[in-house]
């Protein structure tokens, strides 16, 4: 039996209003604003009996020369930190993906948001939350401990596409949260939520409603026990930001990007949970320093790192001991585990002391990740102090890439993470140098003079 094919007719629908005839106009008979009449592709599938007709912008091609750059076109979310993380704050018909695990405060970040979104932007539109998984009562209360108004904020509680994408017709926000994403469905794509095929086909339609408007989506996302962000891949090629948020031992958050395609990627959101929500950490140096009465105990040296446009002293600990077994083992969480047996094979070839018979563990104080190759140095420093239970001189910092080769490289923003040592106390920051160096700033070159520089 032959399929019929689809019924494919052209209609023009106003960009503000939304209002559909079946010719163009100049003006618009509903809202009475010119020149915003678009053309359409109305599909209806003569497949399924009383299917409603479905509207997609018509593609034509344009000179690239006349396309306007979206470059400014930004929303603030009334968030300093996450605006930060974004990249300045969000581009218009875009969408962000927000990953972490449960009870990390996705929502109340979200909801924070909406709040903030609304006064910041005043008059442009409101928010529409869609919650899949809450009640409107759990999310009113929610925003009442938090101190959020609820004016310009629209609650849609379901779980079906159909019935959110008739709300966005009607409110046209400028903001939608959609919490979560795995909870939504579609008869379209099948009857269980969750599916790869579920995810993909809800979250293809938000993104590409968003896409025609000037609105901004976002997508909350469950996360593996991996900390990845569950469901195909391809959930997160079809959205422009990637965030994802973790957390330390206390009430510390992490906002990182991992996709942005209008901003940088190396930026960090630092966030402390407390009973009024989400508040920024104003000076997150003294998140990751212990401070101490007396002398300053073996295996611990300080880093200035950089994340972004953040410098931030951090206190990397080490203790070596002697293997219970033949084979040796490397415990570290907040730095790769390859670097640190690294740093320990360059130590034991260029520096003379053994660490192939003892274990090696590492911790960052704070709970802090660090990725950068700059803390390399540091983190030699660390295991030297460590293996010899020598200390290292009091307010002393180091910062250097370490080589292969046992060279010390110079890294970036080296006066930069200077001035932050020397305005937290840091009398001396060894440090590899480039040219000119800062005056609080001794040179290294390998790992031989770092040893001589640091326990003579």
């Amino acid at each position: 039996m032959a399929v019929k094919k689809s019924k494919i007719s052209v209609v023009y629908k106003c960009r503000s209003c939304g209002f559909t005839q079946p010719r163009w106009l100049g003006r618009c008979p509903d809202c009475g604003e010119w020149n915003t009449f678009e053309e359409h592709v109305e599909e209806a599938d003569s497949r399924l009996p009383g299917s409603p007709a479905q509207k997609t912008l018509k593609a034509k091609p344009v000179p690239l020369v006349k396309v306007s750059p979206l470059e400014g076109e930004r929303l603030m979310t009334g968030i300093e930190e996450f605006d930060r993380v974004l990249g300045g704050g969000i581009m218009k018909r875009s969408a962000v993906l927000i990953g972490g695990e449960p009870g990390i405060g996705k929502s109340t970040l979200l909801l924070q948001m909406a709040g903030k979104a609304v006064r910041q932007n005043k008059g442009s539109g409101k928010v529409l939350y869609v919650s899949g998984e809450e009640s409107a009562a759990q999310i009113r209360n929610r925003a009442d401990r938090i101190g959020v108004s609820a004016e310009d904020i629209e609650l849609l509680c379901t779980s079906r596409l159909e019935d959110v994408e008739d709300a966005l017709n009607s409110i046209n926000p400028i903001f939608v949260i959609v919490d979560s994403i795995q909870t939504i469905w579609s008869m379209e794509a099948g009857l269980v939520p969750g599916t790869v095929n579920q995810l993909k086909y809800c979250a293809h339609e938000l993104v590409s409603w968003v896409k025609e408007r000037d609105s901004v989506l976002f997508l909350v996302a469950h996360v593996t026990k991996d900390g990845t962000i569950a469901g195909p891949k391809a959930l997160e090629h079809l959205v422009d930001t990637v965030i994802s948020f973790d957390r330390n031992d206390e009430n510390i958050r992490f906002l990182r990007t991992q996709k942005n395609r209008f901003g940088s990627v190396d930026e960090l959101g630092i966030f402390s949970m407390g009973e009024k929500g989400l508040s920024t950490v104003e000076d997150p140096s003294g998140m990751f320093m212990i401070r101490r009465e007396g002398a300053l105990p073996a295996g611990v040296a300080v880093v200035p790192a950089v994340e972004g446009t953040h410098v931030f002293m951090v206190e990397i600990q080490a203790l070596t001991v002697p293997a219970k077994s033949s084979m040796t083992r490397v415990y570290s969480d907040n730095i790769d585990s390859a670097r640190v047996s690294r740093v320990a094979a360059v130590l034991e070839k260029r520096a003379g002391i053994r660490f192939s018979d003892h274990d090696l563990y590492i911790n960052v104080a704070g709970g802090v990740r660090l990725t950068e190759s700059a803390v390399d140095a540091a983190l030699a420093a660390a295991l030297y102090s460590a293996r010899t239970d020598l200390a290292l001189p009091e307010n002393s910092a180091i910062v250097g890439e370490l080589s292969l080769a046992g060279e010390i490289r110079p890294v970036k923003n080296l006066k930069q993470r200077a001035k932050t040592a020397r305005d937290l106390g840091f009398k001396v920051v060894l440090a590899p140098t480039d040219g000119q160096k800062p005056d609080n700033v001794t040179g290294i070159t390998d790992i031989k003079g770092l040893v001589k520089a640091l326990f003579g």
